[in-house]
């Protein structure tokens, strides 16, 4: 049980808070509007923020870190100046565990190899006062729903998929680690007030529909930048009918959408879920102020007037769908995959189904899925396509190993991973994956970018729930209907596979031997975190240099992005995970996924200095040497996907000051002006057609760099020519104090000092 004083704490804040923003703002509030203001940093200056306009500084319940990004925000919290941390922390390690032959083997490779590194987030946790769950302990998001996740708190966390914990009520937000780092070392955290995209939820799910499906639905009527800088909250009979996990499902993958977050009114499976999960006292305080943890009765019987957008989903209607390859809002009703396979020429047999991760790994989802398992074995039918499972916790783990679920996909010659993220964030050693060969997998994860599973970009990946990637793993044909279509069983006959049955909860109740947590010692202070200055894994951090005051000119163009630029094409995971802590290594796979729009080629562009072409890291090493200040150019929500701040600090790192795009995704904006750098867009798009490849810039006017000023751009071309762009940003004067100290990180120990 943790949190349980804080939790208290919080709730009792809350009908006083409220009741003055509801005084203030002279009209009923959301859900999510109680939860902000609720949550301000400071309570006494309550008024009326303007949605998509004001930056309002606020104080997060707690932060949540996984390892592959915990190494650089714990790295900059140890030159905050700060003995222990503010608010309740906890590192979780999940990334860094290599699925390729079944979980136990692959844990104690990765315990082996990363070594070092789980040693390091171990010692700080230690010292720092932060709570750790230890390799094989599970995916970060799953642990925080299962232990931390309480209806009407607000957390941050160092990974876009925090919003999961929106299943259970909260407002939460992934976050870069300098976020983080700030919210630790108990500063106020800034945020944009969201918009408000409310969800109408009619009818309910039954038969081959799943919670999955709403998500992938909602993917496909917002596309993957439709809800940035928006709270997406769901409600209505059919939220109500969820499951907690359920709903978390569906407020994970609304990242993929580019929301702020996502969230649910509290209700009765919230409750069932918390006292399921040992936590009957959270559920009796919930109880206590239930009225306060949804929106007021008029917001959801009028949602038109307190919501920017409205949806309206009928649950009795909706289909099956599969979404991709490519991306994830790429929506297809079951009933019309064989029809667009067939148009697009995506290969129909699926050589692997994967279903777990932090998406889908739920006892519900698990126990959904085990059901068609045990029909083709009742059935006589062989399963087609590789199958495997990721359980999302150690707790879910056991619990489902205990229940018989993973006997039942063993019949089946199903492989189970470790409780880990595996091939959800490309830690997947594939056989074959090298050959490039063009091929369809399908899984119930949330992202599925090219080569983000298996590092080949021809992999075609789509998005289900794990019933239909079940079912279809069986199948093994990406054109299978199971609501229409039979199989031809081991006899020669058609059978075809009932609808998937399942348990919300364990009817023994959740049951684990050891969850994986180690709490941290209760005095750090002997504590001693050691970096070895030899190590090509850990680096301490140097202070990014402040601005000189003066106008940026003589800039070279490092690249102009053409198309889809995710953080996956800034930063890879993969195999580049093993030097999340290492600024200067990993920086050596800055933006080779990029496509560069005067080619169409990756990690080749032109350095001005030579002629030459060469990869993007290198060419830009040399203008660093040089110390030549270079701009990179891109194309629409520029930054999608992770919240990965290294996909920020690298071109800072290694001397890029500026990022121009069509529009950002909503993280990847703060990061770059957390890490001190110029996020810039045109204020005319189709200006991004002016820049050229040889192209110098010109800051002309920025000494007078303000609040709602736009700035200018000298652009010159290699024949002389000139073009004025006018650029707009969206910083506040805090932020442009960033930029001149040379990141928020050098601001506030500057003013530590």
């Amino acid at each position: 049980m943790f949190d349980l004083e804080l939790i208290k704490k919080t709730y009792g804040n809350f009908g006083p808070r409220i009741n003055k923003a509801r005084e203030v703002l002279k009209k009923p509030l959301t859900l999510s509007e109680k939860i902000l203001y609720s949550h301000l940093f400071d309570p006494e200056k309550i008024q009326e923020f303007k949605r998509g306009v004001d930056y309002v500084d606020f104080a997060p319940d707690r932060v949540a870190m996984q390892d592959a990004t915990a190494q650089m925000a714990l790295l900059q919290f140890m030159n905050s100046g700060k003995e222990k941390t503010a608010v309740p922390s906890t590192v979780h390690c999940d990334h860094l565990i290599q699925a390729q032959v079944e979980g136990l083997a692959d844990l104690k490779q990765a315990l082996n190899i990363n070594k070092e590194v789980f040693d390091f987030l171990e010692s700080v946790s230690n010292k720092y006062g932060i709570g750790f769950w230890k390799p094989g302990a599970g995916i970060i998001h799953q642990v925080v729903l299962e232990n931390y996740a309480f209806p009407g708190g607000m957390m941050i966390g160092t990974d876009s998929h925090t919003v999961n914990a929106g299943g259970l009520g909260m407002v939460a937000i992934g976050v870069g680690g300098a976020d983080a780092v700030d919210v630790m070392a108990g500063m106020a955290w800034e945020l944009k007030f969201p918009k408000l995209i409310g969800v109408k939820l009619t009818g309910k799910l039954s038969g081959w529909t799943a919670p999955k499906d709403i998500i992938l639905k909602v993917a496909g009527l917002l596309t993957v930048k439709g809800g940035t800088g928006a709270i997406i909250e769901y409600f209505g009979e059919g939220a109500k009918s969820l499951s907690a996990t359920g709903k978390g499902t569906i407020c994970n993958m609304g990242a993929e959408v580019g929301a702020t977050t996502s969230t649910f009114g509290y209700d009765n499976s919230m409750e069932r879920y918390l006292r399921a999960t040992g936590r009957t006292e959270v559920a009796d305080l919930a109880n206590g102020i239930k009225d306060h943890l949804t929106a007021d009765d008029e917001v959801y019987a009028n949602p038109e007037k307190y919501f920017d957008q409205l949806i309206e989903i009928d649950l009795n209607k909706l289909e099956p769908h599969i979404n991709g390859p490519f991306t994830p809002d790429r929506a297809t009703p079951v009933s019309k995959m064989a029809e667009e396979a067939k148009k697009n020429g995506w290969p129909t047999n699926i050589e692997v189904g994967l279903i777990g991760s932090c998406t889908n790994s739920s006892y519900e989802d698990i126990s959904r899925a085990a059901s068609l398992a045990e029909q083709a074995v009742e059935k006589g039918l062989k399963t087609k396509s590789e199958f495997t499972i990721t359980p999302g916790s150690e707790q879910v783990r056991y619990t489902i190993e205990r229940d018989g679920f993973i006997d039942t996909f063993n019949k089946i010659g199903a492989s189970v991973f470790a409780n880990a993220c595996g091939p959800c964030i490309g830690q997947w050693n594939r056989p074959g994956a090298d050959k490039g060969e063009k091929n369809t997998i399908i899984h119930s994860f949330n992202r599925n970018f090219s080569k983000r599973a298996d590092g080949n970009p021809n992999t075609h990946a789509f998005v289900a729930s794990p019933e239909l990637v079940t079912a279809l793993a069986i199948a093994g044909d990406l054109t299978f209907n199971p609501l229409t279509d039979t199989l031809t069983n081991e006899k020669g006959e058609q059978v075809k596979l009932d609808p998937p049955t399942g348990f919300e909860l364990p009817s023994n109740g959740f049951e684990v031997k050891d969850a994986g947590y180690q709490a941290p010692a209760l005095d750090g202070s002997n504590v001693e975190v050691k970096v070895s200055p030899d190590s090509n894994r850990l680096q301490l951090l140097a202070g990014f240099e402040p601005w000189d005051g003066n106008n940026i000119t003589n800039a070279k163009l490092l690249i102009k992005a053409e198309g889809k630029c995710t953080t996956d094409h800034i930063s890879m995971a993969g195999p580049w995970l093993r030097f999340r802590g290492h600024l200067d290594n990993i920086s050596n796979n800055m933006l080779i996924g990029a496509v560069n729009a005067f080619n169409g080629e990756t990690n080749k562009v032109k350095n001005q200095l030579t002629g030459e072409y060469d990869e993007v890291p290198k060419v830009q090493r040399a203008y660093k040497e040089k110390k030549i200040p270079t701009v990179v150019v891109g194309d629409h929500n520029y930054g999608e996907g992770s919240s990965r701040e290294h996909a920020a600090m690298e071109p800072r790192h290694l001397g890029v000051i500026a990022v121009i795009v069509k529009s950002f995704a909503r993280i990847h904006e703060t990061n770059l002006k957390k890490q001190g750098m110029l996020g810039l867009t045109f204020n005319t798009e189709s200006d991004y057609d002016k820049i050229q490849e040889d192209d110098t810039f010109n800051f002309v006017d920025l000494k007078e760099f303000a609040p709602g000023k736009p700035l200018t751009l000298e652009v010159v071309h290699s024949d002389g020519s000139k073009d004025s762009i006018v650029l707009n940003h969206t910083y506040n004067q805090q932020q442009i104090e960033w930029f001149k100290a040379g990141s928020a990180l050098s601001l506030i120990k500057k003013q530590n000092s």
